[in-house]
């Protein structure tokens, strides 16, 4: 499983529309409005980088509103969240 980190600039007055549209693209898991230089946070997670193109070139992109995106490609997840799902035995 390949994730991306893509970073969305968008047309201000659009923010929400432009959020949810992302967010219903198949291959984006989680879209985030945020502070700073850029307006929203998009995760893809797909099979293979060349999922990652069709979503952020083909469709991401593509989206009314977007005006400027940039994509990191994520290596390795250190999150404790993951690494205690990753050895839970499902038992409470």
């Amino acid at each position: 499983m390949i994730t991306a980190i893509v970073f969305v600039k968008a047309d201000v007055a659009r923010i929400p529309e432009v959020a949810e549209a992302i967010a219903a693209l198949d291959g984006v898991s989680e879209v985030y409005s945020v502070t700073g230089q850029i307006d929203l946070i998009a995760l893809v997670r797909v099979r293979n980088h060349d999922d990652v193109a069709t979503v952020v070139a083909d469709q991401l992109n593509k989206v009314p509103g977007v005006t400027d995106t940039e994509t990191h490609i994520a290596f390795r997840a250190y999150s404790r969240h993951d690494l205690e799902s990753a050895f839970s035995l499902g038992l409470d």
